[in-house]
């Protein structure tokens, strides 16, 4: 018997690395926000500067498109795109931080923060209104210019 079983396996990155997230919060608590707040931001930055080379136009309503290209539409609704703001609400964490912290879902949506706010030269703001991680029974976030 091995020591990973009967826990749940990730079914792609985006999960393992949610998986990897919880186990260290859960072994350090908030002395651990910090340095996911880093490293998912730096991953959000290496992302966004992707994205700035692949698009010849980086409003915000363009980088949203591609953004929600990524998206399980039976989990995610796009409320609204325009060049001012990207409205998205979701019913599963990719991440699967359902039920953990907000300070948890802030910390790792820097990757998103910063994917935007680098894709957009600096433009955008990310607002988390709701979510799942907090037990709300949807995440709620919007993407401004500021």
């Amino acid at each position: 018997m091995t020591e990973n079983e009967g826990k749940p396996l990730p079914k792609n990155a985006i999960e393992a690395q949610g998986q990897l997230i919880k186990a260290f919060y859960k072994k350090y608590g908030s002395e651990i926000l910090p340095i996911i707040n880093d490293v998912l931001g730096r991953q959000g930055k290496s992302l966004g500067l992707r994205v700035k080379k692949k698009l010849n136009d980086t409003r915000l309503s363009k980088v949203a498109e591609l953004f929600s290209k990524n998206f399980d539409p039976k989990y995610v609704k796009v409320v609204s795109i325009s060049d001012d703001k990207f409205h998205i609400t979701g019913k599963k964490c990719p991440f699967g931080l359902e039920n953990t912290s907000r300070e948890l879902c802030e910390a790792v949506m820097a990757i998103d923060r910063e994917y935007f706010f680098t894709a957009t030269d600096g433009k955008t703001e990310l607002e988390i209104i709701k979510t799942v991680a907090e037990g709300d029974p949807k995440c709620d976030t919007i993407y401004t210019i500021k």
